[in-house]
């Protein structure tokens, strides 16, 4: 990621002329009757349940799970299942899952880590030895995949809080993948990347008959509106929702795919399947300004965001106000020292002792924060002195009758995944080990049995004990940036579920990253969206900033939010994808 950030901002300032932002003029917008004007709708309100998803189809099988007395498990199941079908470029069962849910019963949140792990059988000497002597791990084929966590996350899900039998929850999916569906225009466009990105990457593709015999359509991708169907996908859905996880772990679709590995050379067997679980853990906190905001702990990079907001409580941001520099000054500024810290600590905490108390410690965030100057961008960050002794994901949110919340974050990692497709089950497995480090003394090297570090983080707020807020925004590197800014327009700004979503964002790339690759040295790229000010942007830029305006990545959001007065839910969903916020 840093080398491409690079790259573009080569291009950017040797251009002959700076990248413009589109003005209001040449949106062709039209005016809100009510409420922000630069909200896209207005936030779906409901008592009895709701449900935020990346796809209508998804979030109406969610809806009909809760009208027939399903917990919000149960509907973020069914929703989960529905996605993997509809939207394949941003996940499926050959990924993994993370969740946080509360539950009203004993008035406390859960979080589940459902990360898949590396290969038992291959050594780091192998690995890096099958990938010709590289520094790097590449995005496509065999290398850099782990085993598959998501059926399992749904089974230890459904066997917490669930209540409908698995084979009725994954009814809906099966249906659309033998009946059919008509592809919405952005995963259109993405599914067509895709497909470029395989073709121009076959080489590093151990076999490339089997995406295109399950993906493509008379050789190509399928077009917005264009009915596609997967009835592979629907055949290993009903066997897992008969025979249940073991099906896919231990049994008949454990053989196929086992045997799929060995038939183009991998190392990946079902005893590595066969030893996978997923692990209950413990949600951590922090409290920005009398709200505690809720990630969950490495692998994943939640608390990358938890950091950032440590730091920014000591700035008074509603005063300095959204259109002003100094605001987006601190908000980037925040991020690149959270990140230095994310790409040194972060990893499986089975295999290193990542320091999780030190690093959310306000004291800490005291210090900190005192590398942020307020007229300068920081070119280089060291990370913190303590003892450690993508782009391509769904999120999705549900809350039920009783007061159940969900927080659901599912991905293939980048792209639609490897580009591997096992014989005849109609999924694509992740890359997500890619983001292994293949340096052994790195915290995140790559080790047989181990979890890469992960982008994919849920997210939750409550205030005095109570649930407040489910929510999500993916996107690689953009998700804990996309977390805070979603706090920071609520809390600092007091918009409504919908509208912080709807606020033009920024995201940085270009910070060291967890896999071993050489740090940041040149301060990295700000990217922005046209609703922040050239005005603004020229002062970036005054400051050392990188800067140009892009039409991404800023990710993909999801909310539910209750009202601690009414007990209302308040569903937000992103405007940016092809989602739906629904309740009743």
């Amino acid at each position: 990621m840093r080398k491409i950030v690079a790259m573009v901002a080569a291009v950017i300032v040797a251009a002959s002329g700076e990248a413009q932002p589109v003005t209001p003029a040449m949106k062709d917008q039209g005016d809100r009757y009510s409420g922000a004007p630069f909200a896209s709708r207005s936030a779906v309100i409901a008592m009895n349940g709701m449900v935020a998803t990346s796809h209508p189809l998804a979030t109406q099988a969610a809806v009909a799970v809760l009208k027939k007395d399903g917990t919000a498990v149960d509907a973020a199941i069914a929703a989960n299942a529905v996605l993997g079908l509809v939207e394949p470029t941003g996940n499926g069962i050959g990924g993994d899952l993370f969740a946080i849910v509360w539950d009203p019963k004993t008035k406390k949140l859960y979080g589940l880590n459902a990360s898949g792990r590396a290969p038992r059988g291959q050594t780091l000497a192998q690995l890096k030895k099958a990938n010709g002597g590289k520094v790097e791990l590449p995005p496509y084929g065999w290398l850099p995949v782990t085993i598959p966590g998501a059926v399992d996350g749904w089974f230890e899900l459904h066997k917490r809080f669930g209540k409908i039998e698995m084979n009725r929850l994954l009814f809906p999916a099966i249906q659309y993948a033998e009946e059919g569906f008509p592809v919405s225009e952005l995963i259109a466009k993405y599914w067509k990347s895709n497909t470029d990105n395989f073709r121009r990457n076959a080489s590093m593709l151990q076999e490339t008959a089997n995406w295109q015999a399950t993906y493509l359509v008379d050789g190509r991708a399928p077009a917005e509106g264009e009915i596609f169907r997967n009835p592979d996908l629907a055949k290993t859905y009903r066997i897992i929702g008969e025979k249940g996880r073991d099906a896919f772990y231990k049994g008949e679709l454990a053989d196929r795919m086992d045997a799929y590995f060995r038939r183009i050379g991998a190392p990946h067997r079902k005893a590595d399947f066969a030893a996978h679980t997923s692990e209950w853990v413990e949600p951590v906190s922090v409290n920005y300004r009398g709200y505690d905001v809720w990630e969950l702990p490495p692998n994943t990079q939640g608390i990358a965001a938890l950091q950032m907001l440590n730091i920014l409580e000591g700035y008074d941001l509603k005063a300095m106000g959204r259109n002003s520099a100094d605001f987006w000054h601190v908000m980037v500024e925040a991020k690149k020292v959270a990140f230095e810290d994310r790409a040194k600590f972060y990893a499986d905490p089975a295999f290193a002792k990542v320091p999780v108390a030190q690093l959310l410690s306000k004291d800490y965030a005291s210090e900190r924060r005192k590398l942020i100057a307020m007229d300068k961008a920081a070119q280089a960050i060291a990370p913190g002195a303590l003892s450690d002794s993508a782009r391509d994901t769904i999120y999705l949110t549900v809350a039920d009758k009783s007061g159940m919340m969900v927080s659901l974050i599912q991905s293939n990692y980048r792209g639609m995944g490897s580009g591997l497709v096992p014989d005849g089950l109609g999924f694509m497995f992740q890359d997500r080990g890619q983001q292994f480090a293949l340096d052994p003394k790195h915290v995140n090297a790559y080790a047989p049995g181990k979890r890469p570090f992960h982008t994919i983080i849920p997210a939750f707020m409550t205030k005095d004990g109570q649930p407040l807020m489910s929510f999500g925004l993916m996107g690689g590197d953009m998700q804990p940036q996309g977390h805070v800014q979603i706090v920071v327009n609520m809390v600092d700004f007091g918009m409504n579920p919908q509208q912080a979503g709807d606020a033009a964002r920024y995201h940085h790339g270009g910070s060291t990253e967890p896999d071993g690759t050489p740090p940041m040295t040149d301060g990295g790229l700000l990217e922005l969206e046209t609703g922040v000010p050239q005005t603004v942007a020229d002062e970036l830029k005054r400051r050392g900033h990188k800067v140009t305006y892009a039409s991404g990545p800023y990710g993909g959001y999801q909310a539910i939010w209750r009202d601690p007065k009414t007990g209302a839910y308040w569903g937000a969903s992103e405007f940016r994808k092809d989602g739906q916020a629904a309740g009743y």
